[in-house]
Parts: structure tokens; C-alpha cells; sequence
């Protein structure tokens, strides 16, 4: 504002020159000029600029009403809404969705980051990219609305639902109309497992669980977009004595990620998650207890409409001599302990999935035969639950699911647990190794 008042004295000054005004008495030179150009409009207009001009330029400027600012989201389009409900290509029109955390390869691979032929390969991929960021994106905003939203007391359908609805809304499909679902919206349930409960856990309908002040609550779950899927999960606490096994595990999947690359192997990956999760502990209670990796949990590959690719990533060190190739998407997950590092199968079964080489069996049960119809057209290969089977309208399909279990055609995934009174948690990412560059697809201001 300085700069624009020195420039207006400096134009009185200039029509001082020409005889308009005197540099000593504006107020004269006022009154000569409404003397001589009372009938004139515009010559009242410059006038009265330089009646002004005595209290500075700059002043009236001042007065001027400022543009008010558009509010909305990116490129100035609609805002987000609490819950969340306006599709992310809304927000961005033109599908150019926000990239993730883009890490450069090392060692041999540092080439790639500059070489024309892989910077080409790269970008034949814009459709798939664009599918991913997408999804990834509608991640990103559910999960950070309900880090606010979730709070103590709160029923585990509550939440459940609360993050299934928004991920429907912000993809555009509802899920509600035959073979919505294979198009775009959850990539698998929302797992919401508590405390010694590791994974694989969501409320079936009737559960009336709350959750709890003093709880650790992993919360996982998948956005898929043409059955592009990310996955991605965090971990909740209301209590600060948990802070070291939430940064153990942030900090190891972090780490886990860093090493990943193309044609490492996956036992190098397990083996530098496990030294930094080995390296915290924490005191509950009274009682230090150190973080311990649970070893029979892994991260996986991802495919093209199928929430595990075939590839494992470790989160001890180990044997696998398995490499990671180009091209291939992964989700590198860690789980920290408290208990003894290892789970089992417990309580009821919620997630399943129609397997990818499932058998084609005669099947007598009328029942099964309807629910695997609708498995197909509404799922696919993607995760579901039973609450999602509640949604589409089934009812008493128990023995139908059982059947299509026994026959093969459809894997169960029942809750996995370390023992009880132990705490668990989780932090997971989805990446891209991209020709040119490794892109953390999933990664946010959060996590």
C-alpha cells in the first residue's frame, strides 16, 4: 500500500506541472477547478482525487471493496462436505488428480528417473494413474474426516457405515444398482479391529460394540476405481500411552517403503521393517513392553480387481528372494505388538471374497446358487462382508455363503488375534513402481 500512495502523490505532483494544480495548496487549486468546471462531471472526478491527494493517494484506494474470493475445492470447483458427499471429480474436473509421494529410485536405478525410454513407458500409463489417484484421493478425504469424526462411544457399525456411505459418495457409485460396485467404491470392508485384535475384523449386523476411551482401533480399508484399488490403513487412540506403538509402526512401514523398489528383494524389505519396529517400546500401565513385528502378517501386491496380487512383503527378515518388478502396484503394511507377535483366527468370520480360480462345482443348494449370482454381478473378485449382503437385500443367506465356502468358490477371512489384554496397531500404504519413479499413491498430510 506504501508503494501505490508514493505513486499517486507523484501524479498530483506531474499535474502541478501542467497548470492544473500547485504543489503547495490542493485546496486552492480545488476551488479554482469547481469554479471554472462546475457543469463537468469527470473534471468534479479528478477533482476530488486531488482534494484527497492531502491526506494521501493510497486512502481512497483503500476504500475500494476487495473481490471476494471463491470457495470451493481444487481449481476452484465445490467445496468438501461434512460428512463427506461431493465426488472427488467434482472437485477436480478435468481428472487431474493430486499425485502421491513421488520417491526417486537409488542405486542402479537412479537412471530411470531421466532415461527417455522409461520417462515414454511412463507416461503410457495416464489411465491407470488416473483410476488410482482417484481412489486414492477419496481415501485420503473419508479418512481425514473421520480422524476428526470417530470419537469414544461411538457404535463399531456406526463408524463402519460412516466411512462406507462417504466412499460411495465421493467415487459416484452408490452400490446400489446391479454391478455398481465392480465400477468404483470400497476395494474391501472397513476393518475396524480393536486391541489384541489385529485384522479382519467389521461388525456384522447386530453388533453393538462401542468403542472405548482406553481402545487401539485399527482402521483399514480400500477405494477402488475400475477395480484399481488402494489400500491404506492408520490406527486410533484417544490415550497417549499408546503414542510409541503407533510410531513404531508409522515409522517401519516409512522405512519399508524407503527400501522398496524395483528388483529388491522382499526379504530385505522384512528385514529393515523389523529393525526399526524392534527398536521402541512402550509402558502401559506400569509395564514396558517392547514392540514386536507379528510375524505372520505381510504386506502384498495388488492386481487388477484382486486385493492380493500373488507377492508378499515381509515385516521380519527371512529367506524370500522374491524381487519387486516394474510396474507393479504394492500395499506395505506393518503391525506392532505388544503381545506375543503372532495371530490366529478367532470370532466371527465378516470378510470374503469369491476366489480368483474358484472352482466350477454343481451346487444343490438354491440358496448358494442366488448368492453367487449376486456375488459375481455386485463384487467380483472384491472383498465384501455381510453387512454389504444385508445392503443388496439378502436374507437368512448363511447356509448358501457356508456352502459356497466348503465348495472353495468363496474364501472366508476370519478376524486375526495376538492374545488377549495385548495391544496391536497398523499403518499401510499403497505405491506405484512407476517407470520412472516409486509413487506413494495413498499418501497424505496425515500419515
Amino acid at each position: 500500500m506504501a508503494a501505490q500512495a508514493t505513486e499517486g502523490l507523484e501524479n498530483l505532483k506531474l499535474e502541478a506541472t501542467n497548470g492544473k494544480a500547485t504543489n503547495s495548496s490542493a485546496p486552492k487549486a480545488t476551488e479554482k477547478a469547481d469554479a471554472e468546471h462546475e457543469d463537468s462531471d469527470d473534471e468534479n472526478e479528478e477533482v476530488d482525487g486531488a482534494t484527497e491527494a492531502g491526506e494521501g493517494a493510497a486512502k481512497k484506494k483503500k476504500k475500494r471493496k476487495p473481490r471476494k474470493k471463491k470457495k470451493g475445492g481444487a481449481g476452484g470447483a465445490k467445496a468438501q462436505t461434512a460428512p463427506p458427499r461431493v465426488p472427488v471429480h467434482e472437485l477436480f474436473p478435468n481428472d487431474t488428480y493430486p499425485e502421491g509421494e513421488i520417491q526417486e529410485y537409488r542405486d542402479e536405478n537412479s537412471y530411470r528417473t531421466t532415461n527417455e525410454e522409461k520417462r515414454h513407458l511412463d507416461r503410457m500409463n495416464n489411465d491407470f494413474l488416473t483410476d488410482y489417484r482417484r481412489a486414492a484421493e477419496t481415501h485420503r478425504q473419508v479418512r481425514q474426516w473421520a480422524q476428526k469424526w470417530i470419537k469414544p462411544g461411538m457404535t463399531l457399525t456406526e463408524i463402519a457405515e460412516g466411512i462406507e456411505d462417504s466412499v460411495r459418495a465421493l467415487t459416484g457409485h452408490p452400490g446400489l444398482e446391479e454391478g455398481d460396485n465392480i465400477k468404483g467404491g470400497m476395494g474391501f470392508p472397513t476393518g475396524l479391529s480393536i486391541n489384541h485384535c489385529a485384522a479382519h475384523y467389521t461388525p456384522n449386523a447386530g453388533n453393538k460394540m462401542v468403542l472405548q476411551y482406553e481402545d487401539v482401533m485399527k482402521v483399514d480399508f480400500g477405494v477402488h476405481i475400475n477395480g484399481r484399488i488402494v489400500d491404506s490403513a492408520f490406527t486410533m487412540t484417544f490415550d497417549p500411552v499408546y503414542d510409541n506403538l503407533l510410531a513404531a509402526c508409522r515409522d517401519s512401514t516409512n522405512a519399508g517403503i524407503k527400501e522398496a523398489g524395483i528388483d529388491v528383494r522382499m526379504c530385505d524389505i522384512g528385514a529393515v521393517i523389523q529393525e526399526v519396529m524392534e527398536s521402541y517400546e512402550v509402558e502401559i500401565k506400569g509395564t514396558t513392553y517392547p514392540v514386536k513385528c507379528i510375524r505372520n502378517l505381510n504386506g502384498h501386491s495388488i492386481g487388477h480387481y484382486s486385493i492380493h496380487g500373488g507377492k508378499t512383503v515381509p515385516i521380519v527378515k527371512g529367506g524370500d528372494q522374491t524381487k519387486m518388478e516394474e510396474g507393479e502396484t504394492f500395499a506395505i503394511e506393518t503391525f506392532g505388538s505388544t503381545g506375543k507377535g503372532y495371530v490366529r483366527d478367532d470370532m466371527e468370520t465378516s470378510h470374503y471374497a469369491m476366489r480368483e480360480d474358484a472352482p466350477k462345482v454343481p451346487l444343490r443348494v438354491s440358496s448358494a446358487k442366488t448368492l453367487l449370482k449376486s456375488i459375481t454381478k455386485n463384487f467380483g473378485t472384491l472383498p465384501f462382508c455381510r453387512r454389504y449382503l444385508d445392503r443388496l437385500g439378502h436374507d437368512k443367506y448363511l447356509l448358501g455363503l457356508n456352502t459356497l465356502v466348503s465348495q472353495g468358490i468363496v474364501e472366508d477371512y476370519p478376524p486375526l488375534v495376538d492374545i488377549k489384554g495385548s495391544y496391536t496397531a497398523q499403518f499401510e500404504h499403497t505405491f506405484v513402481l512407476r517407470p520412472t519413479v516409486k509413487e506413494v499413491i495413498s499418501r497424505g498430510d496425515d500419515y
